[in-house]
């Protein structure tokens, strides 16, 4: 072990408590942070930390005390602190003037950071203030939709680990795409009928009046052609609005007192009102449109028999009355049919708004709804159509004897979440597993090294002799060995007889499992604002990066404090579950370390000392 200017490296143990016995390793020393690794290379205590989070050291005398104790205080946890236990107190002390003239050092270069931070902190609210209110809308709708996002907002940006800007600038997509993103759903139409708005009465003057607000003009001229297009005729041409809506209020009217006789009397003094009479001629048309592209081999009148409307005592309900279906040939075009009624109103209400303009001007809207309508018509081709129904009637009147056999239909595997099909494969190889011979019983798996040593040379052997012709393993052999390792790797997700959905997660307590998954989101988006901050170009990077790896390096003591703090039949699988996270760190500070030593050895700083 050695020691220079720049690196100091020295055996210590390290002690949570002066009267622990301690855990022997290996102290190692620099200008940034002080690392500690032990000799057992099985033991989760193994730590990295920056001096920044050093308020100051504490150690004992030689004078006073037998034992060689070295403590470096924490910030903002009183006396708690890292206690090392050295072999003797010159080491101690070497370690000692070196950390305080590194505290010194980085307390100047703390407050020049400081001054350096309350200047841009400055800058930054001044930029924050000119973000602008849709911004901000955008942002806080993605805190309210992604309550990790927050929390992880709360810890790096108010926790000063990065700044607003560099923590949305990785977030460009989620911003524009708010932003881009349009609602295609449009607002449907009410589902209450038309025929259901029932007029005000004024009983001493019997007048009637009828409320149509700008939404119930909308679904009149939807669920209603004939209407929609006498609007466009009439108006302003030959009427003005009112009148038009008026002479529409009366025919509602004759059509709520059920007397067909009466309507047909009015339609044939007014021209105009007739037309709201009359049964909607646009619709009938649509209707046999849509007749002809049924299938034709459908027998219709065969369910005519079922219809027992038009007999005495059966009919539809309808404002206290039934609705019969009573046959007069000449007052038929004045009648309405509440099934026709309901089925058109359903179809509306279906189709939803055809239109984006807002409902104020009724000519606007109607002259709108016309435009849609006809580019409707101009997308449906009658040709089309014509073909289709051609090859339906071809293909609903093949000769089953002269067609060739058809093959069975095959429906496509689709797995939406491949784990939970490999999941279940292997839940149900370990519950066969577990009624063979290799689940009853125990294999041993442990020999000893001449017997390895012996079995090599006889493969070798045969290898030389026989070649690779046949394999040297017996296929029952390799058989058990396959399912043995099968088991072990599934253990750590499945036991027998277990729920075979259960994770490990699901296995620990709620508070770990939400520590794990928060300091993995957070060692995620370390990570990726590290590595992007490289190559080090300018001193912006160079302050970044030392920020990120402060950060990191406190994230080492919470993962082994989560280990320690779970019960021992758990830690195993804690240990699985963040060594990904300890390999990430440890890549990532390795990364530092060989580019810290490039720009020194560039500089002409080489360190000194060796490790």
């Amino acid at each position: 072990m050695g020691s220079g200017g720049d690196v100091i490296v020295k055996r210590a143990k390290y002690k949570k408590t002066a009267k622990t016995p301690g855990i022997p390793g290996v102290f190692k020393l620099t200008v940034e942070e002080f690392a500690f690794a032990p000799n057992d290379p099985t033991s989760g205590t193994r730590f990295r930390v920056s001096l920044n989070s050093i308020k100051g050291h504490r150690f004992t005398k030689e004078e006073t005390s037998k034992q060689v104790l070295l403590n470096l205080l924490k910030k903002g946890e009183g006396s708690e602190g890292y206690i090392f236990e050295f072999e003797n107190f010159r080491d101690r002390d070497i370690c000692r003037d070196f950390v305080g003239k590194a505290l010194e050092k980085h307390t100047d270069e703390n407050q020049a950071d400081q001054k350096h931070a309350d200047e841009k902190q400055a800058d930054q609210k001044h930029a924050d203030a000119q973000i602008s209110a849709k911004e901000m809308e955008r942002r806080i709708k993605l805190f309210q939709d992604d309550s990790e996002l927050g929390k992880l907002h709360k810890q790096l940006v108010i926790g000063r680990i990065l700044t607003e800007d560099e923590f949305w600038a990785t977030r460009k997509k989620l911003l524009d795409g708010g932003n881009n993103r349009s609602s295609t759903q449009r607002v449907g139409f009410k589902s209450a009928m038309i025929s259901d708005i029932k007029p005000l009465t004024d009983g001493r003057t019997n007048k009637v009046t009828f409320s149509l607000t700008p939404e119930i003009i909308h679904q009149i001229f939807a669920e209603k052609p004939a209407v929609h297009q006498a609007f466009l005729n009439y108006v302003p041409k030959k009427m003005s609005e009112k009148d038009f809506w008026t002479k529409y209020c009366r025919a509602e009217y004759l059509h709520s007192t059920k007397n067909a006789v009466a309507a047909a009397a009015e339609a044939a003094e007014d021209e105009e009102l007739a037309v709201f009479l009359k049964q909607d001629e646009i619709l009938a048309s649509q209707a046999r449109r849509k007749i002809r592209k049924v299938d034709p081999t459908l027998d219709m009148e065969a369910d005519q028999g079922d219809d027992y409307t038009h007999l005495p005592d059966h009919g539809i309900p309808r404002d206290g009355n039934k609705e019969i279906t009573e046959s007069l040939s000449h007052y038929d075009q004045f009648k309405r049919n509440l099934s026709q009624d309901l089925n058109r109103h359903a179809a509306v209400v279906l189709e939803g708004r055809a239109l984006d303009v807002e409902i104020g001007d009724t000519r606007t809207v109607a002259e709108a709804l016309a435009r849609s309508k006809k580019e409707l018509v101009n997308d449906t081709s009658e040709t089309n159509n014509n073909q289709e129904r051609f090859n339906r009637v071809c293909r609903m009147t093949e000769i089953e004897d002269l067609q060739a056999p058809h093959e069975p239909l095959l429906a496509p595997l689709c797995i939406k979440d491949p784990r939970d099909y490999f999941y279940s494969q292997q839940a149900n190889a370990l519950k066969t597993l577990g009624d063979s011979a290799i689940g009853g019983r125990s294999v041993n798996r442990h020999v000893s090294t001449g017997d390895a040593y012996c079995s090599m040379r006889e493969s070798i052997s045969d290898i030389k002799s026989v070649g690779l012709q046949t394999s040297i393993i017996k296929a029952e052999v390799a058989f058990k060995v396959l399912n043995s390792l099968t088991h072990n790797i599934s253990s750590t997700k499945y036991t027998l007889g277990s729920n075979n959905r259960e994770t490990v997660l699901d296995r620990l307590p709620s508070r770990t499992k939400e520590e794990l998954l928060n300091h993995w989101a957070s060692i995620q988006e370390l990570l990726k604002h590290f590595w992007s901050s490289y190559p080090i170009t300018t001193q912006h990077l160079s302050v970044k990066v030392n920020r990120l790896k402060d950060a990191m390096a406190q994230i080492y003591p919470k993962l082994q404090e989560i280990k320690e703090s779970v019960q021992s039949d758990l830690r195993h699988q804690i240990s699985l579950l963040v060594q990904p996270m300890v390999q990430a760190l440890d890549a990532a500070f390795a990364h530092y370390d060989a580019d810290w030593q490039k720009r020194m050895a560039k500089s002409g700083l080489k360190p000194n000392g060796s490790i």
